[in-house]
């Protein structure tokens, strides 16, 4: 177990709330519309967001976009602000802890052919609907639902990336 989980282990046995960041990649598609990319979990193998731990002396938005260029590939632009949180359950080595997460807005720029974790995951571009089907989370699906309301066509993603 990495030093960061076991921090992590050791602050939810006190009762601490434990935090993440986390990143939404997204593009439009050919159709105008938001699409989401996912990339797989390393162990389950289940659909996920590009997410980890507060790394220290980085914000949050900087934290999560270095997540989704280790995890997923990508680059690009995070929104300065976050779009949402949500709570899920982490599975450690011995049990599981409820991880508040923090989800910022990372419209890519770029999709690298190499990056740290390409061999241990799987990446997929889905519509918005589809990528809350996909995603275990109840909380974080609702989340992604709102980027593919009724300003999907034209912006829920551009209106949050408005200055």
């Amino acid at each position: 177990m990495t030093a960061t989980k076991k921090n992590a282990a050791r602050k939810a046995m006190k009762g601490e709330r434990i935090r993440q960041v986390a990143a939404v990649p997204y593009r439009r598609g050919a159709d105008g519309r938001i699409e989401i990319l996912l990339i797989t979990s390393r162990e389950t193998r289940r659909f996920v967001l590009p997410k980890g731990w507060p790394m220290k002396g980085k914000s949050g938005r900087k934290a999560a976009a270095i997540e989704a260029e280790q995890e997923a590939g990508v680059v690009g632009k995070v929104l300065k602000e976050p779009v949402g949180t949500y709570s899920y359950w982490k599975r450690l080595e011995r049990h599981f802890v409820p991880v508040d997460v923090t989800v910022y807005l990372l419209e890519v720029e770029q999709e690298l052919s190499q990056w740290r974790e390409r061999k241990s995951r799987q990446r997929a571009w889905l519509s918005v609907e589809d990528a809350a089907t996909l995603i275990d989370e109840p909380e974080l699906a609702t989340l992604l639902k709102t980027l593919g309301g009724p300003a999907a066509a034209g912006g829920a993603a551009d209106e949050a990336a408005a200055p």
